[in-house]
């Protein structure tokens, strides 16, 4: 849909002639643009929820500045995962108003009169150890990326048991909780054993060579004892965050 066609449409839209359900399913049929090789998809936001984000691994700095400068004019906002300090660096001298967060390498610029979202309560990050702290932040970045609530739980892993129960009632008080971790993955499920909310358990690369880069954590989680623990892929902070948004979205709806 073209500017003048939308212009037209929001002028059918006020002289009557044009019914509100239909508009929105006009609008629904927004384009997509090419940058730098990339279609990036305007209105998935509309669609889903969700706005489209530049997943910095792989991409150049200049790729990545062209398709952040176009997300911007077309949204105001943009966010960026996956980048490094060398490229976040050219990515906010070029652009204005970008922020950098190298704990979870992650780059956003949020929309001007951005609001907290209200409703659907907080997510808790639950993080094993010092060593998972990258994806947990990721996690963290987008969630406040997206306007909800975080609150952070660190080195809670099991090898201290302890560290965990005195934060049990915290955690009972979130509407998700995401856990982080590593070496076994075994957080998950005794976190899954304490709480009555949705769990999502992510798992990291981090451990010595049995470990297999995270695929022993993975399939201890998926293997959980705990039922209902969801699972995300290994280093997956952000799909994570992502799943625990539509949660969130759905509570808000829910009478």
């Amino acid at each position: 849909m073209s500017p003048d066609q939308l212009r037209l449409l929001l002028d059918q839209l006020r002289a009557g002639t044009l019914g509100v359900d239909e508009a929105f399913e006009r609008i629904r049929q927004l384009p997509f643009t090419d940058v730098e090789g990339a279609r990036l998809d305007h209105h998935r936001e509309l669609r889903t929820g969700m706005p489209e984000v530049v997943f910095g691994e792989g991409k150049t700095a200049a790729q990545i500045v062209a398709i952040s400068r176009e997300m911007i004019e077309r949204s105001g906002a943009v966010l960026v995962t996956r980048i490094d300090a060398a490229r976040a660096a050219e990515l906010t001298r070029e652009i204005e108003g970008i922020e950098y967060f190298s704990d979870a390498r992650v780059a956003m610029r949020r929309r001007a009169h951005a609001v907290r979202a209200e409703g659907g309560g907080h997510v808790a990050i639950v993080s094993a150890g010092t060593s998972d702290q990258p994806v947990a932040e990721e996690a963290a970045r987008t969630l406040e990326f997206l306007g909800i609530d975080v609150r952070r739980y660190r080195d809670l892993g099991i090898s201290g048991l302890h560290r965990l129960l005195a934060e049990h009632e915290g955690l009972r008080g979130a509407s998700v909780v995401i856990v982080v971790a590593g070496m076994e993955g075994a957080l998950p499920s005794v976190v899954g054993g304490l709480v009555d909310v949705p769990l999502i358990a992510v798992p990291t690369s981090i451990g010595y060579g049995a470990s297999f880069g995270g695929l022993a954590a993975l399939l201890a989680m998926m293997n959980s004892c705990a039922p209902g623990v969801t699972v995300v892929n290994i280093d997956n902070g952000f799909g994570a965050a992502v799943a625990a948004r539509a949660i969130v979205a759905v509570r808000r709806k829910a009478p």
